[in-house]
C-alpha cells in the first residue's frame, strides 16, 4: 500500500512540474526565444555532426538557460504576490534573478561558440 502512495505522488509531482513547464513555455515569451535559439542549436548540431563530448557540453548549456529562467519566473511570480505595491527589494530580487538568466544566456553563448567554431572552421 505505501509503494502505491509513493508512486502516486510522484506521478502527481510530475504532473505538476510538467504543468509548470508548459505554463512557462506559453506565458514567457523569454523563454520560447529560448526554445528557438535552443532548436536552431540542435538543428546545427545534427547538420555540422557534433561529437558526443560536445552534445553534452550543449544540453548543459541550454538546460541551464531553461533552469534559469523558470527560477527567475518563479521569483517575479513570488514577488508579485508578496508585494502588490512596488518594494524595493522585491525589485532587487527582480533584477538579481534576470541577471542570473543574462549569465546563463552568455555562458551558455559561450560555450556554443567554443563548440560550434572548430566544425565550422575545419
Amino acid at each position: 500500500m505505501k509503494s502505491h502512495g509513493f508512486i502516486a505522488g510522484r506521478v502527481s509531482s510530475f504532473r505538476h512540474a510538467g504543468r509548470g513547464v508548459l505554463w512557462l513555455l506559453r506565458s514567457q515569451r523569454n523563454t520560447r526565444i529560448h526554445l528557438l535559439v535552443a532548436l536552431l542549436v540542435v538543428i546545427q548540431g545534427f547538420v555540422l555532426n557534433v561529437a558526443r563530448g560536445d552534445w553534452l557540453w550543449l544540453i548543459a548549456a541550454m538546460f541551464l538557460v531553461f533552469v534559469a529562467e523558470a527560477i527567475n519566473t518563479a521569483i517575479e511570480l513570488l514577488g508579485d504576490a508578496v508585494s502588490t505595491e512596488y518594494d524595493p527589494l522585491v525589485g532587487k530580487a527582480k533584477d538579481v534573478a534576470a541577471g542570473a538568466v543574462l549569465l546563463a544566456a552568455i555562458g551558455a553563448t559561450l560555450i556554443g561558440i567554443l563548440v560550434f567554431i572548430p566544425y565550422i572552421s575545419r
